[in-house]
């Protein structure tokens, strides 16, 4: 049974927008805050002789709920900072091809074009449309590689759109041609069950704070050890030629930068221990249900068709986009806020309004009800 009791959202909002930034529940921001006052009583202690053994232990929890081992893995605030530095690291050079899609993060589309610009390496968009099948998909992108291509970059679920990529095949053909793999996974940890050594990309980065419920400021990068030597960190500080070397110079490298707030960081085993004792799994089926339910009344009110092919392979989970009319998306996502109170992202994306839907283990039937009858009313007004 849903239970949005643990939360500190808003009761006067239907949220169905988790995926943005995510929730965390009160046990969790609880363990956060503990942390944030355990600092301040002796910052000295806690930053210069505890700050690395937890740290530590962290990493450890989250490797382990995301498959990987500790020393291959890092912390980062989000997963824009880590494409940041893994672009800005690569020697890229005139004619090199970074192979992506026009579906990606609109951070990470700048991030690379600013590369290409400075290096004169070109940035190659797949063009994908909406009712692909999963096999299209992967032939349509892998037929754009060329012998410049140099990195194969994709969302593992996309933003704007809400598609799950099939990226798992697309990794292993990159891997075997000598592509470098680099996976956008933000909206992946506590979402979609996730094996970093089983994927095999050579980096991937994904958002602890959407979908794992850690406090906002949470990600990591994870890099395979054969790749680990390329990236150059961000901010250089005291882990480069450490003084007390921790075993991994990944780790070294990227950790530490300075004075910052740790704790949601170290929050995160928290957060990962408050989702399994919810039998996880079972919520995800459930809130995937919900949310079929609700693209199905959605379509069949406006008549648009899906956005998803229907090819047996699971495009969405907990996060979908809808077809809307061709309505303002400022207009259409003010009015669902101030008159309904619902607060979900409304789109322009190439030439179709898109309505995401978020169903976290919070959202109840009444809330696709809530969502439903403000469409109707507003639907009802445009025609």
């Amino acid at each position: 049974m849903p239970d949005r009791s643990p939360f500190l959202l808003d009761r006067d909002v239907v949220f169905l927008n988790h995926g943005s930034f995510g929730a965390v529940p009160a046990p969790v921001f609880a363990e956060y805050q503990r942390l944030q006052l355990e600092m301040e009583r002796q910052p000295v202690a806690w930053l210069q002789r505890s700050a690395d053994t937890l740290l530590a232990e962290a990493r450890r929890g989250l490797a382990a709920y995301v498959g990987c081992a500790a020393d291959d893995l890092v912390y980062v605030p989000n997963p824009t900072t880590a494409i940041n530095m893994v672009a800005k690291s690569l020697q890229l050079e005139p004619g090199d091809e970074i192979l992506t899609t026009d579906h990606e993060y609109g951070a990470m589309d700048r991030t690379w074009k600013v590369i290409c610009a400075a290096t004169g390496a070109r940035y190659v968009q797949t063009h994908i449309p909406f009712a692909l099948t999963a096999d299209d998909f992967v032939e349509r992108v892998w037929a754009q590689r060329s012998p410049r291509t140099k990195v194969l970059f994709l969302s593992h679920m996309t933003s704007a759109t809400a598609m799950r990529f099939p990226v798992e095949e697309l990794v292993t053909r990159a891997r075997e041609a000598g592509i470098l793999t680099i996976i956008d996974g933000a909206h992946i940890p506590g979402h979609v069950p996730l094996d970093l050594t089983a994927l095999g990309a050579d980096i991937y980065t994904g958002a602890n704070h959407k979908w794992l419920c850690a406090p906002k400021g949470s990600a990591f990068v994870h890099a395979r050890p054969e790749v680990q030597h390329l990236l150059q960190p961000l901010v250089v500080s005291w882990g480069w030629e450490s003084d007390h070397p921790s075993g991994s110079q990944f780790v070294d490298h990227h950790e530490w930068q300075g004075t910052r707030d740790l704790s949601p960081f170290l929050a995160t085993p928290a957060a990962i221990d408050w989702v399994t004792a919810q039998d996880w799994p079972a919520v995800q089926a459930s809130c995937h249900a919900l949310l079929r339910g609700a693209l199905e009344r959605i379509d069949d009110l406006t008549g648009l068709p899906s956005v998803y092919a229907d090819d047996g392979f699971d495009w969405f989970a907990q996060l979908a986009v809808v077809r809307l009319p061709d309505l303002d998306p400022v207009v259409l996502k003010q009015r669902l806020y101030d008159e309904f109170r619902v607060e979900t992202p409304v789109h322009r994306f190439r030439d179709q309004v898109l309505l995401r839907i978020s169903i976290a283990i919070y959202n109840t039937a009444d809330d696709i009800d809530t969502l439903v009858d403000a469409l109707t009313v507003m639907l009802e007004d445009h025609r």
